[in-house]
């Protein structure tokens, strides 16, 4: 055989296993081993309920947590438009 047959017989190959690379990859098993893998750890993991709070929340508590966010919101650090503007810098000629 000749170089030049191998090295188009290789391109052959090449080319089929590229078309049927999805058929290919989902006989190999790949994606669905990832997905027992994600499964298996879902398993593993627990819901950590508060033993305080029953099916129906306070609505005290429930005012509470909603004003404690309305808090930490409000001490989020904030940009306005006019402050940007100043101090970007001009472009450069």
């Amino acid at each position: 055989m000749s170089w030049l047959l191998v090295a188009f017989l290789a391109c052959a190959v090449a080319a089929v296993a590229g078309a049927e690379w999805p058929r290919l990859s989902e006989r190999l098993g790949l994606e669905t081993r990832a997905k027992r893998s994600r499964a298996r750890r879902k398993r593993a993991l627990t819901v950590v309920r508060d033993p305080e709070l029953t099916d129906q929340p306070d609505p005290r508590a429930a005012r509470e947590f909603a004003a404690s966010v309305e808090r930490d919101l409000a001490q989020l650090p904030t940009t306005d438009e006019q402050g940007r503007a100043k101090r970007q810098r001009p472009p450069r000629r």
